[in-house]
């Protein structure tokens, strides 16, 4: 969509302030001091010349707490055209000195776990504790039409409508790091803006569990009862990857059951090697229904960050993490630079077709087309 050309009679005006459009010639801009209401509203972001963001600006409202332009902020992060890329880059660096004071929570779990609804529970009780919550949550991206669903704000009204809390679903998919690259950088984001937890929701099991484990500092996993065979061998895959193991909707008739869970979890536990170091990873009951067991959840979460900071950690783990994120970042950056080449596009059919066909090795096709890449570096 935001390719997409707009109608000529459709003109952008050169209101520094707005976004206002002009329509068949006339000007639609408000006045002057009709701008400096919207401004102070947060809807508009005054620019240094037409079209051009002022990030300084834009930089310092986020710092200062607006909701609007740490949105607006998420937004240019977000956006794939490379315009807005470099924008997007100059606005977080303004804003480093002020992030990393947050606690940074990853939550997955099968579906049907239970992981918005528990999600508010938890957002809503720490917010009542005078905590300020962002909820990232990471919805799959369409691999056929591209996009996403994007519901999480209607799953989570009552958190969406606390003046603590902050929820931005984002999609997976995109170029340039994907979900690994824009969830960090609006956590970041969130960060500077002044918010204390930070919580990612994952799309489920799978890849995106191991990529939001290294960007968080504390992963949990919530698990349920009575889950078949399928089910419970997906979760052994992740499970050394969980800090905490929470058996959800332990409430009616399945409570009983969900603390016999909880009682095999952390035997299991007890022989799987802990995903952080010195820190036993323990199975909790919770229901998001009653609720209880949340606040077990958080003293579990203070008493890990207390821990990993005394044991250092928390810092080394966020350091390896950002080396992973450079590293990332680099990979993903050579694969569009050689797709994007004009050499590599002019051949790539035709090896397609002939390892396609058998009649040539995958490395010798391989080995062809990062000769043809190379070769303009070579020159």
């Amino acid at each position: 969509m935001e390719n997409q050309k707009k109608p000529d009679k459709f003109k952008t005006s050169n209101d520094p302030y707005s976004n206002h459009k002009s329509r068949g010639g006339e000007e639609a801009s408000p006045s002057n001091a009709s701008n400096e209401r919207l401004l102070k509203a947060g809807r508009f972001v005054k620019k240094e010349g037409a079209g051009e963001l002022n990030i300084a600006r834009l930089s310092a409202e986020i710092v200062a707490g607006s909701r609007a332009s740490l949105a607006r902020g998420i937004t240019l992060i977000e956006s794939n055209t490379e315009q807005h890329f470099q924008k997007g880059q100059n606005l977080l660096e303004s804003l480093l000195p002020h992030s990393g004071g947050s606690i940074r929570i990853g939550i997955t779990g099968v579906p049907g776990a239970g992981k918005s609804t528990f999600i508010e529970v938890f957002g809503s009780y720490l917010c009542d504790l005078g905590k300020k919550v962002a909820v990232l949550a990471i919805d799959p991206t369409s691999s056929l039409s591209g996009g996403s669903i994007l519901g999480d704000k209607t799953r989570m009204e009552t958190l969406a409508r606390n003046p603590h809390a902050f929820i931005r679903p984002s999609p997976s998919g995109g170029k340039l790091g994907g979900v690994h690259r824009k969830t960090r950088e609006t956590m970041l984001l969130c960060e500077a803006a002044g918010f204390d937890v930070i919580l990612v929701e994952t799309v489920g099991v799978g890849q995106s569990e191991v990529v939001v484990r290294d960007m968080v500092d504390f992963f949990m996993l919530l698990v349920l009862t009575g889950a078949g065979d399928e089910l419970q061998g997906m979760k052994k895959g992740i499970m050394e990857l969980a800090d905490a193991i929470i058996v959800n909707k332990a409430d009616g008739s399945n409570q009983e059951m969900a603390n016999k869970a909880r009682e095999e979890y952390n035997r299991i536990l007890h022989y799987l090697q802990p995903a952080t170091k010195g820190w036993a990873t323990r199975a909790l009951a919770c229901s998001s229904i009653k609720p209880s067991g949340i606040t077990d959840i958080w003293e579990l979460v203070k008493d890990f960050e207390m821990e990993t900071k005394r044991s250092g950690i928390f810092d080394d783990r966020r350091r390896n993490q950002t080396r992973k994120w450079l590293h990332s970042m680099i990979a993903d950056q050579l694969q569009s630079s050689f797709f994007l080449d004009n050499g590599v596009k002019q051949i790539l059919p035709k090896i397609e077709n002939e390892v396609i066909s058998g009649s040539r090795p995958v490395a010798s096709g391989v080995e062809e087309l990062f000769n043809v890449y190379l070769n303009k570096f070579l020159k």
